[in-house]
């Protein structure tokens, strides 16, 4: 006799029936396609959070990611805030869009870091210059992250330049140009330094997550299908040695003669034996140098002069205005270089001539330091 407690159902009989559920959107994606989806984006993200670490200052690490299956009423339902949205779309080697996702709150402690704050952003809201600074963070890490990929399909991937987008995820539709509802959601755990412990997105429709597992399959099976060609080749046992074939008999030899004295010419039968004479031998002429200069003579070439350099942050570069003064790094007096094609060849002094401004000439750089700056 079964009690009430038979009838019921256990959770993981509940967890296989939903496994099972017809249209159920975690179904969409094979386990192998769930595998390689994951290897992609930690590849590309570990890539990204090491250019992201050299932009902020701050170590910026990125931990395995999470794939699921997902619509776009689920996203509005799950992250219902304001996100800054960076939208990719690859040109070459892959075809499809896909987004970048970091919450508000991220993003103001991102264009904090890259204007050279010290991580605590005194503002509340993006305005238009901290969305240009932490686009531009996004923009280097989707770079990175494309040349990463490049590596892993074996074939190269260029992105256009990225747009991004302060959006509400409740409100705001995502157009990727998916021909399907799904999205597959690639989700990372992202800290910076002791500042940040947060989560980043990477959404992209299930066909471009499916074109970038087939073309990821496909550069490894040209690779294993490679490896298995120079097996073989390297397989194949070397042709045996024809069979040897019996050499025509060869003439008696004639008798030896006697051996010459030294300093006598070994005697022939009827011929005159005559010491050898060579041509005298002549120092050869060295070619005149620069023989061939007069080839190079036209090709134009740009000379600058450099007064001096300095570095400064986005932030004070973005304050900048008329009037603003900016200190070098040379000392009042100091030669200026003299540089061609970007190397620098002499030094010298500003001069003024007929109101132009020029230099004379008082240092040239050696040629061994020239081929310093080559290496």
């Amino acid at each position: 006799m079964k009690t009430v407690d038979d009838k019921l159902l256990s959770q993981e009989e509940i967890d296989a029936l939903l496994k099972g559920q017809p249209g159920s959107a975690n179904q969409k994606l094979e386990d192998i396609e769930v595998d390689a989806l994951g290897e992609i984006g930690n590849i590309s993200m570990g890539t990204a959070a090491t250019t992201l670490s050299m932009l902020l200052g701050q170590e910026v690490k990125i931990t395995t990611p999470r794939v699921s299956v997902t619509t776009e009423e689920e996203l509005r339902r799950e992250y219902p805030y304001p996100y800054v949205l960076l939208e990719v779309r690859f040109v070459q080697g892959l075809e499809g869009s896909n987004l970048l996702v970091v919450q508000e709150k991220d993003a103001l402690l991102i264009s904090e870091l890259m204007m050279g704050g010290a991580g605590q952003p005194n503002a509340e809201k993006l305005d238009e210059m901290r969305l240009s600074a932490v686009g531009e963070a996004m923009n280097q890490m989707m770079g990175s992250a494309a040349t990463a990929i490049s590596t892993v399909f074996q074939k190269k991937v260029n992105i256009s330049p990225p747009d991004v987008h302060y959006v509400n995820l409740a409100e705001s539709n995502l157009d990727l140009g998916s021909q399907t509802d799904y999205l597959v959601k690639i989700s990372f755990r992202m800290t910076i330094g002791s500042l940040a412990d947060t989560e980043i997105m990477q959404i992209l429709p299930l066909d471009f997550a499916r074109h970038m597992v087939n073309t990821l399959m496909g550069s490894l099976s040209q690779g294993e299908a490679a490896g298995k060609e120079a097996a073989e080749l390297a397989a194949v046992p070397a042709p045996e040695p024809a069979a040897a074939v019996a050499a025509p008999p060869q003439p008696e030899a004639p008798p030896a003669r006697e051996a010459p004295k030294p300093g006598q010419a070994p005697a022939a039968e009827g011929k005159t034996v005559r010491p050898v004479n060579f041509a005298p031998l002549v120092a050869a002429q060295p070619e005149e140098a620069g023989g061939n200069l007069g080839l190079l003579l036209d090709i134009p070439l740009e000379v600058t002069v450099e007064l001096g350099r300095t570095k400064r942050l986005i932030k004070e570069v973005l304050e900048l205005g008329v009037g603003s003064v900016i200190e070098l790094e040379k000392l009042a007096g100091e030669p200026v270089d003299v540089r061609v094609n970007g190397k620098l060849v002499a030094r010298g002094e500003v001069v003024v001539i007929d109101e132009n401004f020029g230099v004379r000439i008082t240092e040239i750089i050696t040629p061994a330091e020239r081929v310093k700056q080559l290496q």
